[in-house]
């Protein structure tokens, strides 16, 4: 998932729905030590074992459509890059369009977003209508081939602002 990030470069990177921090150890090892990490997770049992993992990474309990006022708060201006874990195939377009519309008020000019989808998400409506958004959003975006090692199968999206 971070491979390819310019993690090393950056200031200010948002984890969305960092679930229980499998991500976050590589989003870590790759970041400069002054620069910013912040997660939004809406799931507070997932919050709590995030927390449990990764004491030290700032976790802010609220949803993605929030993230200006969570930027605001958290004294980030724009972002570099955004790394997610979220469910896209699971919301409606009308979500995926709420979040990706807010995603694009805080991610600065050239900036990074990158997130996964299952194989088996790719055919339902829900997922066909994400992968569609993205290209309306971004000035490029590239999809990995099948990652057959992950369970289940899924694929990854890198984006550029």
């Amino acid at each position: 998932m971070v491979e390819g990030l310019n993690l090393r470069s950056a200031d200010s990177v948002l984890e969305y729905g960092p679930g229980t921090g499998s991500f976050t150890g590589a989003v870590l090892q790759e970041l400069r030590p002054s620069a910013k990490l912040v997660a939004i997770e809406l799931n507070p049992q997932l919050a709590d074992t995030f927390r449990a993992r990764h004491p030290n990474v700032t976790l802010v309990e609220d949803s993605v459509a929030n993230v200006e006022r969570i930027c605001s708060r958290e004294g980030i201006g724009s972002v570099d890059c955004i790394v997610s874990g979220l469910p896209w195939a699971s919301f409606s377009k009308a979500m995926q369009t709420e979040f990706l519309d807010a995603m694009m008020r805080v991610l600065k000019p050239g900036g990074q977003f990158v997130t996964f989808a299952y194989l088996h998400g790719l055919v339902l409506p829900p997922g066909k209508s994400f992968a569609a958004l993205l290209p309306r959003y971004f000035k490029t975006v590239s999809k990995s081939g099948v990652v057959w090692l992950n369970l289940p199968p899924a694929v990854v999206y890198r984006c550029r602002k």
